[in-house]
């Protein structure tokens, strides 16, 4: 179906751009986003994909929205503290751009729910905090063959990455195991330097629109690694593992 006169003034500098332009922009009306978390880093990922005209973004989120959030989660606001963080981002979301579908999952992610909604979706971002949810991203995604939008961030710093078996390393091939608990300090704990969150989802973000799009450099088999206080990015070269227990030749389901 061909743009509205609506959609073509509001998406009017995607379409005299090369590499996007109404076919392109097409492509993004046509795709399906899963973000996995509504938090700092889901934040500004669901908001920049929602005004690109991703034609369905999905969230799966069960917390509440609470005072400290507010320095980071920047789809939130002071009215919305004890809300449920699904509705006060549809709100939002739907606000910033009414043809979007915004599709929910109130639930914290599990290895079943993630079987049972994963296969809608052409592309899933993991913006978590959590350890366990990155695994079993990861897992899923590899078993559908499809592409996992990375990020974390810690204090001052953050990193970013494509993880997409079969043509790249997944998630364990780079990190093999999650770290002992208690080692790795949370951000209530530590600290996050609030705009953080906000840089390294604008590159998940990035990397969805090119993923969709198919253009440019996808940070396949590359770690985006960001220092804020020396501002500086540089990128780790990542190998595919032959014995990863997710996407190794023995693997399940391999």
């Amino acid at each position: 179906m061909a743009l509205s006169d609506a959609e073509r003034r509001r998406y009017a500098r995607h379409l005299v751009l090369a590499g996007v332009g109404e076919a392109g922009q097409e492509r993004l009306r046509a795709g399906r986003v899963l973000c996995v978390g509504a938090g700092g880093l889901g934040s500004p990922l669901a908001i920049y994909l929602t005004a690109a005209g991703v034609g369905t973004v999905g969230l799966v989120e069960f917390d509440v929205v609470d005072e400290s959030n507010l320095h980071r989660q920047v789809l939130y606001g002071t009215k919305d503290i004890g809300r449920p963080k699904l509705d006060a981002a549809v709100e939002r979301l739907r606000d910033l751009n009414p043809n979007v579908t915004i599709a929910t999952h109130a639930a914290a992610l599990t290895p079943a729910l993630a079987r049972e909604i994963f296969p809608a979706y052409d592309v899933v971002a993991g913006a978590t905090d959590s350890f366990s949810s990155r695994y079993v991203v990861n897992e899923t995604c590899v078993a559908l063959g499809k592409p996992m939008i990375h990020a974390a961030i810690h204090g001052f710093e953050g990193q970013a990455s494509v993880f997409r078996a079969p043509t790249g390393p997944c998630y364990r091939c780079a990190f093999p195991e999650p770290p002992p608990s208690g080692l790795v300090p949370t951000g209530a704990e530590s600290g996050l330097l609030g705009v953080l969150p906000g840089t390294l989802g604008a590159i998940q973000a990035t990397e969805v629109l090119k993923l969709l799009l198919g253009i440019g450099e996808p940070l396949i088999g590359r770690l985006l690694l960001v220092d804020a206080l020396a501002m500086s990015f540089r990128t780790v070269r990542l190998s595919k593992d032959p014995t990863c227990a997710a996407c190794g030749a023995g693997a399940p389901g391999r």
